[in-house]
């Protein structure tokens, strides 16, 4: 199983694509290993699974977790569930890149940097699907 940074925007495009990991790697890691920088004044949503890393001039968006043996408010539950209803419009664009079975199947294909080819096709179109979707001919 292989592993990307996806970003999207309400517009349902693939708008940033990180190289392709392996599987078992943490997603804070890979955004750490590949440097990703964002415009200032920037609004990031992203999951609980890059808790503790930070973009500077950024603001992030992210869902509290629960404390251990605790329970969260009211306010924080209703916060997680705004930032989760935000970030369904990432989980629709991951959905519609693994439309193309290629990328959500074991790639079998061993020639170096070529399943960073595929993930970008696939990327691409993805992007063309969702412009013509949006747009009537």
């Amino acid at each position: 199983m292989k592993n990307n940074l996806v970003g999207g925007l309400e517009d349902r495009q693939v708008k940033y694509l990180g190289a392709v990991h392996e599987g078992k790697k943490h997603d804070q890691k890979i955004c750490d290993e590949e440097g990703m920088r964002l415009p200032d004044e920037a609004e990031l949503y992203r999951d609980s699974a890059f808790q503790g890393h930070e973009l500077p001039g950024v603001t992030i968006y992210q869902p509290k977790k629960k404390p251990r043996g605790g329970t969260l408010s009211a306010e924080e539950k209703e916060a997680n569930r705004l930032i989760s209803s935000i970030r369904l419009v990432i989980e629709h664009i991951i959905a519609g890149v693994k439309r193309c079975r290629i990328v959500k199947d074991v790639f079998r294909n061993t020639k170096h940097g070529f399943d960073d080819v595929v993930m970008e096709l696939d990327c691409g179109l993805h992007n063309y699907r969702s412009h013509c979707r949006h747009h009537s001919y």
